[in-house]
Formats: C-alpha cells, sequence, structure tokens
C-alpha cells in the first residue's frame, strides 16, 4: 500500500503535485473537455483546506523537447481557475530563477501552475539535473496523474529521488484501490472483457488475467486472429497473421485452467466500409452471420446477437467486472450495437451489486455513448497506465512513492 495526502501532514508547506493536465483544444485553444482538470480537484482543495501552497505540474501533447505556443498550458490554469472560483498564477516555464522566485513567494492557500514540462527534452528522458530543479520547487511531491505513471520521466519517477515525501493524491489512490482490488483481491465470478483491434496490444493482459478471471470474453477485431487460429474462415476481417500461434496457445492455456473463454459465435458483417469517414458507403451489404465464420468479401465488424445472449448472462451473474476495448467499430453507429449493449449490462451488474471497472479510451467513450457512465464503479482516466497495470507489470511512477 502506497502512503496518500491523508497520511502526511502538508501544514504549511509547499506541495508539489504532478497532474494530468493533457486536455483536449480546438484551434483557438479553448479546452473542449475538461475531465482530467475537474478529476484533480479533490486533491487540491483538500490541501489548499490543509493550509499548504500547492504547485502544480504537467504536460500537454507532444512539443518533442520544444516550447510550441499551442501547446501552453495557459488554458487550463484559466479552467482550473474557473472550476475552483480561485486565482491560479501561470509560470511561464516549469524550472528556471524566475519560476524559483515565484515558488518561494507562494503563500499558503495559493496555487501555481507550471507551464508545460515536455517543452524541456529532459522530461521525458528523466534527466536526474532537471528532476533536480523541479523537486527544488516544493517540499513533498503528490502524484495525482494516473495517466502518466507508466512512464518514468523526470516529474513522475526522477523527482521522487530528491523529495523524502512522495505521495498519492485521491485520483490515484482511488484507481489504485479499484484497479488493485478487482486484481488481486476480486469478488467472484470475476469477468474480464477484452476488445479492441489488435491481439498484440493486449497478449500481456490475457495472460496475466488468465491466472485470476473465471470468464473471459474476447471481442473486437481482435477476436478474428482467435477465430483463424481455431481454424474458422475470417474473410477480410482484420487478423493477425504473425499472432495465430499465440492466439492458439493462449486458447489452449484458457482450457488448462479452466477459464471460460468466450469468443465470439457470430458477427455483424459488411462487404465495404469507409474508415476515414466512418460511415458506411452506399450501396454495400451489412447482414449477420450464422455462426462464427464469415465469408469471402466480408469483415466482422461487430459482435452478433447470439453472442450478445452468451455475454449478458455471465456480465449479469459476476461480482467484479474489467472492461478495456470496444466489441465493435462503435462509432459507426451501425456497428456500435454490441459495445453499448454491454455497457448498459455492466451497469445493470453495477447497479445489483457488481464492481465494475472500464478502462481505456474507447470503452469509456462507450460507456458514455451508452448513457451509463454515471452507474460505473470505476472510470480509469488512464489508457496506458490502467492496461500495464491489468498486464501486472510495475508503474514506475507508482513504485517510486512511499509505502505506508
Amino acid at each position: 500500500m502506497k502512503k496518500t495526502i491523508r497520511d502526511i501532514s502538508v501544514q504549511g508547506k509547499k506541495v508539489l503535485v504532478r497532474v494530468d493536465y493533457n486536455v483536449p483544444l480546438d484551434e483557438k485553444q479553448q479546452i473542449t473537455n475538461d475531465k482530467r482538470i475537474a478529476a484533480t480537484l479533490p486533491t487540491i482543495q483538500y490541501l489548499l483546506s490543509q493550509n499548504a501552497a500547492v504547485i502544480l505540474m504537467s504536460h500537454l501533447g507532444r512539443p518533442k523537447g520544444k516550447v510550441v505556443a499551442a501547446m501552453s498550458l495557459k488554458p487550463a490554469a484559466q479552467r482550473l481557475s474557473e472550476l475552483l472560483k480561485l486565482p491560479v498564477k501561470m509560470a511561464s516555464d516549469c524550472i528556471g530563477s524566475e519560476v524559483k522566485k515565484m515558488a518561494q513567494d507562494l503563500k499558503s492557500g495559493e496555487i501555481l501552475l507550471l507551464e508545460n514540462l515536455r517543452f524541456h527534452p529532459e522530461e521525458e528522458k528523466n534527466d536526474d539535473a532537471f528532476a533536480t530543479e523541479l523537486a527544488s520547487l516544493g517540499e513533498v511531491f503528490v502524484q495525482d496523474a494516473f495517466g502518466t505513471v507508466h512512464r518514468a520521466h523526470a516529474s513522475t519517477a526522477g523527482i521522487v529521488n530528491h523529495l523524502a515525501t512522495a505521495v498519492a493524491g485521491f485520483l490515484v489512490e482511488k484507481e489504485l484501490k479499484f484497479l488493485g482490488e478487482a486484481l488481486n483481491n476480486p469478488q467472484r465470478p470475476f469477468l474480464a472483457i477484452l476488445g479492441g483491434a489488435k491481439v498484440s496490444d493486449k497478449i500481456s493482459v490475457i495472460e496475466n488475467l488468465l491466472s485470476k478471471v473465471d470468464s473471459l470474453v474476447i471481442g473486437g477485431a481482435m477476436a478474428f486472429t482467435f477465430l483463424k487460429a481455431m481454424g474458422i474462415e475470417t474473410g477480410k476481417s482484420l487478423v493477425e497473421i504473425d499472432k495465430i500461434d499465440l492466439a492458439a496457445e493462449l486458447i489452449n492455456k484458457a482450457r488448462e485452467k479452466k477459464v471460460n473463454l468466450v469468443i465470439p459465435v457470430d458477427h455483424t458483417i459488411v462487404d465495404s466500409v469507409d474508415f476515414a469517414n466512418k460511415k458506411i458507403p452506399d450501396g454495400a451489404v451489412v447482414k449477420i452471420t450464422a455462426d462464427n465464420g464469415v465469408p469471402a468479401g466480408f469483415m466482422g465488424v461487430d459482435v452478433g446477437p447470439k453472442t450478445l445472449a452468451l455475454i449478458a448472462p455471465l456480465v449479469l451473474s459476476a461480482k467484479t467486472i474489467v472492461w478495456n476495448g470496444p466489441l465493435g467499430i462503435f462509432e459507426i453507429d451501425q456497428f456500435s450495437k454490441g459495445t453499448v449493449e454491454i455497457a448498459t449490462l455492466v451497469a445493470q451488474a453495477t447497479d445489483k451489486g457488481a464492481v465494475s471497472v472500464v478502462g481505456g479510451g474507447d470503452s469509456v467513450s462507450a460507456v458514455k455513448k451508452a448513457g451509463v457512465d454515471k452507474r460505473i464503479s470505476h472510470i480509469s482516466t488512464g489508457g496506458g497506465a490502467s492496461l500495464e497495470f491489468l498486464e501486472g507489470k510495475v508503474l514506475p511512477g507508482i513504485a517510486a512513492l512511499n509505502n505506508k
């Protein structure tokens, strides 16, 4: 267990908080979604209530170690100020004498946001001198950017070598609680649902989950690599040829571990799709297969009704559900039925007392599209980090924090 801000005294201290303000901006530098900023409010408000001076640091986009005006965090400072109804000071950089003076002059109850960390190449290189400069701005380090903890950068891992007190904020604490309990101490039956395009992205997750779950549903395009391994025809569906043997091994491993592995038994298929514009071309033929095979000239784009009928009782009887990745090309309405249906079922199971954890950008969009996001136990804020957690990997930004 890692220490959190509740376990330490921050009274009158300068507290450096790593946040994830990597928010989407439009051409006019307006924030189009402020969820990541809003998610940090509990931690910031708690620190202010404890009479701390709060220094926030974040990256935004991929400026590749150069100053890119369009990737400034100024809009984030403005939005945070609106949400908190308090002034937020904005630094012109994240290191240097001017920033150091701003940090020194910061009083208890005040907030300072540093400029984009990635304007310096040293951030992603986890450069020790850069980490030392960041650490010199405060007395305590708080990690509250779950979306970055799988990367060993100066502001996530290196900084901890220079500050004795390094703890989790409320956002990171919540992620560790839900993901950790799901993996290490799940209420059973434990069901995992994995979708998305590529098996290669999820191999380690599948391998790790096979020793933990009771049932595992494989959906999305990656299901076709498994079907191919079973000798089933897959038409023009996306198949990773170099992963067919591995899929066969995973099927055998599931059998050995007595895990109920569910691979689609029917599909929604189409003979052509306009991926660029996310639509079905005029005259395209859409149909549902009778079984798990896909005829020549067609590609699978969603699970079919028989598959949903197979999955529904598993979801509704589960006590722990982990879901990562959509079951079809859900950005196209006609192919979103499977994914939206699963989202609705997961919400129903949660209403009945199951613990549900949804991670990965697309699955998060899907629960929103189904209008059930408020009924999910926990929606993970870090796509890559939650996947690596599910793989059983050590996350450098978490490992670096003080143990309880």
